[in-house]
């Protein structure tokens, strides 16, 4: 009998998980939902789905895996219905959600209609969002995270990780809380950071305007983060509260000692401050996917000379490799210019560098 697989949300996650499920498993059948029925009918004319529903209850009666595809809340809220539902026996229900203790919560409510439950969430993403920039590498060689109800049967996890294979994602598991605190660490929590840097400079810059023209370089780039979906952050931090709140009193702590070692003018102290952290930094992998979507960036030096910018795109378009975003950097008369090109993974990035290089282009990874 032909697998049936619910797909519950058509965004960039859901919509790039149908695309490795139909390559790996072709002959099951993917019924796809979404509140959006302009993104439904995008995802079926796509042939990301084989049949679109109105009605997700009706269906996941019938599925042998539901895939929650949305915010970590309305998940919940969905998980909630599914208490009233009956399912076919043994089916696994899985998320895509950012934060896991919640919704593993209530999805260890469902284990008396004989399904499984296993929370998952694949640390990966695109600066684009939509159905529309739904892509099957998304998630090669990212982590996917999966965090399963004690005691879901080892077969299940497999069976799920099976239905995942072609998204090329290195699964590991995690108990939910720990999933919750170190991802609010190292995601959570600078995502607050940076938007907090953010709303700091507007203030300033309404007294002084020439602050938000400083700020259109570096600032803008390290602060890129603060550009991620305002419902989606909303959700996370409401989620992950306590969690959140522990390490921004860490965080306070931590800024307090900064500025008392400025206070005291301690020069050795400052210096251990940057010198720790650059060690600390340098010791972090190179080139892999966490938690945080990198920025597959490529400067390249370009003279001030009409149709250069088509010259370079031309180039990478020679050789199929796509650009997510061009930004012109500095292009003033009788000055050497940049473009900041960014690439969907790092192996795009180093195929444009040798390209470019061949063209006599020299480019840099770092500004």
């Amino acid at each position: 009998m032909r697998k049936r697989v619910l797909l519950i949300g058509l965004g960039l996650i859901g919509g790039s998980l149908a695309l490795t499920i139909k390559k790996e498993h072709p002959d099951c059948e993917i019924i796809g939902f979404d509140v959006d029925k302009e993104a439904g009918k995008l995802a079926l004319t796509l042939q990301f789905i084989d049949t679109i529903t109105e009605n997700y209850k009706e269906e996941a009666a019938k599925a042998d895996l539901i895939i929650l595809a949305t915010p970590v809340q309305s998940a919940i809220t969905i998980l909630d219905e599914f208490l009233a539902l009956t399912f076919k026996k043994n089916c696994i229900i899985t998320d895509v959600g950012s934060t896991k203790e919640g919704i593993v919560r209530k999805g260890a409510e469902l284990a008396k209609k004989e399904v499984h439950f296993i929370g998952g969430h694949p640390m990966a993403g695109s600066h684009k969002s939509g159905i529309t920039a739904s892509n099957e590498r998304l998630f090669e060689n990212a982590f996917y995270i999966l965090t399963p109800i004690k005691p879901t049967p080892a077969s299940k996890i497999i069976q799920l990780q099976n239905w995942l294979r072609g998204t090329g994602a290195k699964f590991i598991e995690l108990d939910p809380i720990e999933h919750d605190r170190f991802t609010g660490m190292i995601s959570h929590l600078p995502h607050i950071i940076a938007s907090s840097l953010v709303h700091q400079t507007g203030k300033m810059g309404k007294k002084h305007p020439i602050v938000s023209q400083l700020a259109a370089g570096g600032f803008r780039d390290i602060t890129r983060i603060a550009s991620a979906s305002p419902s989606m952050w909303r959700d996370i931090l409401l989620q992950n509260k306590t969690i959140l709140l522990e390490m921004l009193e860490d965080w306070n702590d931590e800024m307090n000692r900064i500025k008392e070692i400025i206070e005291l003018e301690d020069g050795d102290a400052i210096y251990s401050f940057f010198a720790d952290a650059k060690e600390l930094r340098d010791q972090l992998p190179v080139g892999e996917k966490g938690a945080l979507l990198p920025f597959n960036d490529l400067y390249v030096d370009i003279p001030d000379h009409p149709g250069v910018i088509s010259d370079v795109t031309g180039i990478l378009a020679e050789e199929n490799i796509s650009i997510v975003n061009l930004r012109i950097i500095e292009a003033r008369e009788d000055i050497m210019g940049a473009l900041r090109l960014s690439f969907r993974s790092n192996e795009d990035l180093l195929t444009a560098k040798e390209v470019l290089k061949e063209n006599m282009y020299e480019t840099y990874d770092t500004p």
